[in-house]
């Protein structure tokens, strides 16, 4: 089965002095359980539908394992995201809802958890009295940044700036900057490949920029020189002569050698 195929969701508590497990839960819990699952699992695109969902539940805890979730993109990636606790702001706002209510409940019961763990047991993430999972709203922070791009515009009389057009084709906000630094070196880098060290803010959520200034232009001249590729593959044949089958030691150096 793929490790991207399946989840196992616990929740852990003592009731009348005994540990939940599936022969002694409330059944408020148990319905409770249930329905939270269900809705963390749909999440709002709904890209898993829990009437295909086979589950079984596992002794020891309240557990239920999830399994047929290999198509469920949203859900790995907000399972990502869990693992910070600044996330809340970052996952489907349904899934977000239920960890909400998990936390509000294990903050006012000392023996209450709830974990998230794949196929291979790696928790995704837990839940309990210490947890302090929250959204962040429009966060800016101040950022240091190298962003190559193409120089599509730059001067000015009493705002100078650079106007920079990223690889990936989207065009930031004007990079102030002043007309000393836009004034330095003798090429032109008009409508040329450039890279630019600036500060900015960048939102946390939307990794958007903005304020951009200019720090400085960088050096950046990537080429390809035969020769020296030609003198690098030489050296490396030299160095590997002596072992005749150079996969099979390098799987032995992994530990994988049979």
């Amino acid at each position: 089965m793929n490790p991207t195929d399946q989840l196992r969701f616990a929740v852990n508590d003592r009731i009348n002095d005994a540990e939940v497990r599936p022969t002694h839960v409330p059944l408020a819990l148990l319905g409770e359980f249930q329905k939270d699952v269900s809705e963390f699992l749909k999440g709002s695109s709904r890209d898993v539908d829990p009437a295909k969902i086979l589950v079984s539940i596992e002794e020891g805890s309240l557990a239920f394992v999830a399994t047929g979730l290999l198509a469920a993109s949203t859900l790995w990636a907000d399972l990502e995201h869990l693992k910070s606790a600044d996330s809340l702001s970052l996952i489907d706002s349904k899934r977000a809802s239920v960890v909400e209510r998990w936390q509000s409940v294990a903050q006012k019961n000392p023996h209450r958890r709830y974990s998230v763990a794949d196929q291979s047991a790696q928790v995704s993430f837990m839940i309990d009295s210490t947890s302090n999972f929250r959204r962040i709203e429009d966060a800016w922070v101040y950022v240091e940044k190298y962003l190559h791009g193409i120089v599509v515009d730059m001067g000015g009389n009493t705002k100078p700036n650079v106007h920079l057009k990223l690889e990936n084709g989207m065009t930031l906000p004007p990079i102030a900057s002043t007309q000393n630094l836009l004034a330095q070196g003798e090429q032109n880098r008009l409508y040329r490949p450039a890279l630019l060290h600036v500060t900015a803010e960048e939102n946390l959520l939307t990794r958007e920029l903005r304020n951009l200034n200019l720090l400085a232009f960088e050096d950046h001249q990537p080429s390809y020189d035969d020769d020296e590729f030609n003198l690098m593959v030489e050296r490396g044949t030299k160095a590997w002569a002596d072992i005749p089958d150079a996969t099979a030691w390098l799987e032995a150096l992994r530990g994988n050698q049979a």
